[in-house]
């Protein structure tokens, strides 16, 4: 029988803190204020960056925009309590309070939402399982054009500051946007924890400089302080009609960026990010919010750009070199986040591998995705050349982001009725109350679909199309395989009647079937007739939670004396290292020595045939994914110099 061993590592600690991974006496963010505070700043910085930067625009958008309305009194007091009453639901109760709950492993995001959700609907087999992934998907990839629309608005809303102080530069607000564009995209390559100690000073002073404006708009007219109560929200919403409905769409914009609350929790944990929204952002948005209201009463001209009018003279200079600084960091987060959710993809199946950059050694998150950075670039660059104001480019901008925020709403509801045995009376009735809201804001911003909120949704469905197509091409593909596949048990009895020269070494076969014999190997044996001393046979597995735990990483089974298989495991935030796995399994006998150890890897032709699963336009797209994959070596770390690639071509 062949002999099995599990490498495993000792634990830290019996009992787990949830935030740190150690016990309460151990972790220093329960113990120690100066590491709490760090977090808190890192939180500020990264987290809330996008959210943060909704000032610049949002009540502009209100009175000023496209659908601006003229800012009487009423409806002031009405904008800013439906302002008000939005961050309250959506970013205070819905997300802090409820989906932040929903942690995998302790990370978050819409698709560390659906992986916690989908396992345990799958009793539920059939249509409404396939839909229930299908939005979640789909829910991600419109976060790629939440990613391209948000540095191009917040920079150009940043920019076009200066315009307050002096309309001479009107001509250049697009080329100095571009410029810095530019510059924050050719920075990515070096990573972002250079900059990573300055982003939470700087966000925490945009915050106070928030609040500061907010009271000084506050002192103007204190009357803006009745918008406190939401019967001025209702009774706007009740008495301007379509009107009112529309102008939802521009209130959405102070909510934009709530969803990176939750897919940012795994890097700091709820409690940080919590603290940081009550203590410093929220007090600091409401107060700029009421500040520009109190303004608008007194002065309804200031509705061009009631932020900027907010400061006084001396200082509008400064606040616009803030301004622009906190656009970039909040740029930053939506670029680093287009790299994280490009790794969850490519790991749970929905992309083809691309090429990966880690720039730290110590943070596994901090990535580089070149190709996502150009995608990303161009079309940033492209639609603020193509928009030329943020006041267009806000017309595209909320549509990507409620859609996405109302299919968290329904996975959280799944997840909780199926996962966590919720009551569902509750859960359907709380997110129902979500469901209803982010559908009106969602409903209202489709009437800026004309007006380049086509483009977000035009990016979504793109992104979506190439995932569900690669995910069924390569289950397409990977049935044909399996259909050819000899089991390996039967290629080593027929090894055994076979007197094969052995090459000296270790020969690694990189096999996506644990129990089929790789194709490699039967390529190499039928070409070659030489087999290594010693064989390997490694088949990497993705589970549905961001990280596996070391003990769980890797299984070593010794099949013969020089026949090794070696399974591994890694989440879908976490990239396989495999001369890294393999240095971990010499210690139990499956020696491995890299100056003499080869990789044999297969890489696939897709070659079209007759009555076929996949219509011909998505056999073009597959196959195009697939030759513009990154090699297996590159996203494996495997040397380059040691692989062996052997093609062959597989019709689908």
């Amino acid at each position: 029988m062949p002999r099995t061993t599990h490498i495993k590592h000792k634990k830290t600690s019996s009992s787990p803190d949830k935030e740190c991974g150690g016990g309460a006496e151990e972790c220093p963010r329960t113990t120690d204020l100066s590491a709490r505070n760090l977090l808190l700043l890192g939180a500020l910085g990264v987290v809330y960056g996008d959210i943060g930067t909704s000032p610049l625009y949002a009540l502009r958008e209100c009175f000023s925009g496209p659908h601006g309305i003229y800012p009487d009194p009423a409806r002031v007091l009405g904008v800013v309590s439906l302002v008000l009453w939005s961050l309250t639901l959506i970013v205070c109760i819905k997300y802090l309070g409820l989906v932040m709950r929903a942690d995998n492993k302790g990370e978050g995001g819409i698709l560390a939402l659906l992986s916690l959700a989908s396992p345990k609907t799958a009793k539920a087999k059939g249509k409404f399982q396939q839909r229930l992934v299908l939005l979640g998907v789909f829910g991600a990839a419109l976060l790629y054009g939440d990613g391209i629309i948000t540095p191009a608005v917040t920079v150009l809303s940043a920019i076009e500051g200066l315009e307050v102080a002096t309309p001479v530069v009107q001509p250049y607000v697009v080329p100095l946007a571009v410029l810095v564009l530019v510059g924050l995209f050719s920075y990515q390559k070096y990573g972002t924890g250079k900059v990573g100690t300055v982003l939470g000073p700087v966000m925490l002073l945009w915050f106070l400089a928030l609040a500061l404006l907010g009271v000084r708009g506050i002192l103007m007219a204190p009357e803006i302080l009745k918008a406190f109560s939401p019967h001025y929200g209702i009774a706007f919403l009740f008495n301007n009609g379509r009107t009112a409905f529309v102008v939802l769409g521009a209130v959405f914009l102070a909510v934009t960026g709530a969803e990176a609350l939750y897919a940012d929790m795994g890097h700091f944990g709820p409690s940080p990010i919590r603290r940081a929204w009550f203590a410093v952002v929220f007090p600091g948005l409401i107060l700029n919010y009421f500040g520009q209201g109190a303004l608008l009463l007194i002065n309804p001209e200031s509705a061009v750009n009631p932020f900027f009018s907010l400061s006084p003279s001396w200082a509008l200079i400064p606040l616009v070199g803030l301004a622009t600084m906190a656009a970039v960091i909040a740029s930053q987060a939506l670029i680093s986040g287009a790299y994280s959710l490009t790794m969850q993809a490519i790991q749970m199946g929905y992309l083809p591998r691309l090429r990966v950059q880690h720039t730290s050694r110590a943070e596994r998150g901090q990535i580089y995705m070149p190709q996502v950075n150009a995608f990303l670039m161009v079309a940033c660059i492209g639609l603020v050349i193509g928009f030329g104001s943020s006041s267009r480019l806000a017309g595209a901008y909320g549509i990507a982001v409620s859609l996405t925020m109302l299919m968290t709403t329904i996975l959280f509801d799944a997840a909780a009725r199926n996962v966590w045995g919720w009551d569902p009376v509750l859960t359907g009735l709380v997110c129902g109350l979500f469901a209803l809201v982010e559908l009106a804001f969602a409903t209202a911003n489709s009437f800026k679909v004309l007006q380049g909120g086509w483009f977000p949704i035009l990016i979504g469905l793109i992104v979506f199309t190439m995932m569900v197509t690669w995910k069924k091409g390569r289950a397409i593909l990977g049935a044909k395989l399996a259909e050819s596949a000899l089991p390996f048990e039967m290629f080593l009895e027929d090894l055994q009647t076979q007197n094969l020269p052995r090459a000296k070494g270790t020969a690694v076969f990189l096999s996506g079937n644990p129990t089929g014999t790789p194709i490699a190997l039967l390529h190499n044996l039928r070409h070659n007739k030489v087999l290594h001393e010693r064989l390997i046979i490694l088949n990497i597995s993705t589970r549905d939670v961001p990280a596996v735990s070391p003990e769980n990483r890797v299984s070593v089974e010794r099949l013969r004396p020089d026949v090794y298989r070696v399974r591994a495991y890694y989440g879908f935030m976490e990239q396989p290292n495999v001369p890294a796995l393999l240095e971990a399994c010499s210690a139990f006998g499956c020696e491995y020595r890299p100056n003499q150890t080869s990789f044999f890897v297969s890489r696939e032709t897709i070659v079209a045939q007759q009555g076929s699963k996949l219509s011909a336009w998505r056999r073009v797209l597959f196959a195009t994914m697939a030759r513009n994959a990154q090699p297996v070596s590159s996203f494996f770390q495997i040397p380059p110099n040691r692989v062996v690639e052997l093609g062959m071509q597989v019709q689908i």
